[in-house]
């Protein structure tokens, strides 16, 4: 959903055929890009950590990830991932669409456990490191899973759904009713909310005060409210949105600069350049032409 270098690698790729609505590929911070915005999407998402260390958070609550860990994300979940100083990481993307474990009509196992697990109904480990006790078994199932997908034999699609159900379960077997507060939801359905409108609102003025109001919370509580909850500042979270989009624009068109900065809700062409450069180091000119 977001509309930055990440989205052109990743958000725009077709997830996961109609008729087999499962797809899993390779990403590498900061090689493929420098980090994955707080987004979210219909899909289940397993992030499997294949080498170096990285920042993981799933709804907002970050998770240091080392090679071997594994990152459950259910829909709709907001979750980024981000380089950890100076170290790369890769790991691969699994990703899903629920229904592709259920049958239709009436479904005890889809009415009982999968439906519940995927709506957030129920606890479990979003993280998944050495420490846990499925961790060997959820991992055995991840490398079949490539295997299978990597040499695609005859119906290896039951083969994959097969192991799904099965990290589905082993998720399930230490479960417990879910207690998330209903403040919390709260909290990341407003996230999605302001975030959802700089998506969409980028190349516009928004202040402070028109998020609050958005909100309807007072200009100060708000500023109080998205830095606990992102962070970091909104002027800041916005201006590094908007500067994402920037670097794209300068590389994948030929605008000139003063037009993509317009484009972008910088309607001060010195501003812009002197912010473009403390984010990527360099000019926006020099920047296009690397």
């Amino acid at each position: 959903m977001e509309h930055t270098q990440y989205e052109t690698y990743h958000e725009t790729k077709v997830h996961a055929s109609p008729d087999f609505p499962y797809n899993t590929y390779l990403c590498t911070i900061p090689l493929d890009f420098n980090f994955v915005p707080v987004h979210w999407h219909d899909e289940a998402e397993i992030i499997v950590i294949k080498k170096g260390m990285g920042i993981i958070r799933v709804d907002l609550v970050p998770f240091e990830a080392s090679a071997g860990d594994i990152v459950f994300v259910l829909p709709g979940q907001l979750h980024s991932i981000e380089q950890k100083e100076d170290f790369v990481m890769e790991y691969e993307n699994i990703l899903f669409k629920p229904d592709m474990l259920t049958s239709k009509g009436q479904d005890f196992c889809n009415d009982n456990f999968i439906r519940p697990l995927f709506d957030g109904m129920v606890n479990f480990p979003s993280y998944i490191d050495k420490s846990k006790d499925c961790h060997a078994e959820v991992s055995s199932c991840i490398a079949d899973i490539d295997n299978i997908s990597s040499d695609r034999p005859f119906g290896y699609q039951l083969l994959i759904k097969s192991y799904l159900l099965r990290i589905a379960f082993l998720l399930l077997a230490n479960h417990s009713v879910n207690t998330h507060s209903i403040k919390r939801k709260k909290t990341l359905d407003k996230i999605k909310m302001v975030l959802s409108y700089i998506r969409e609102h980028y190349s516009d003025i928004i202040s402070v005060q028109d998020m609050a109001e958005l909100c309807h919370y007072s200009q100060s509580h708000f500023m109080k409210f998205f830095k606990n909850a992102m962070g970091m500042g909104f002027t800041q979270y916005l201006n590094d949105y908007r500067l994402e989009i920037a670097g794209k624009m300068l590389l994948a068109t030929s605008n000139s600069i003063l037009d993509i900065a317009m484009e972008t809700g910088f309607d001060n062409l010195s501003y812009f350049n002197r912010m473009f450069k403390r984010k990527y180091g360099v000019t926006p000119g020099r920047y296009r032409k690397t």
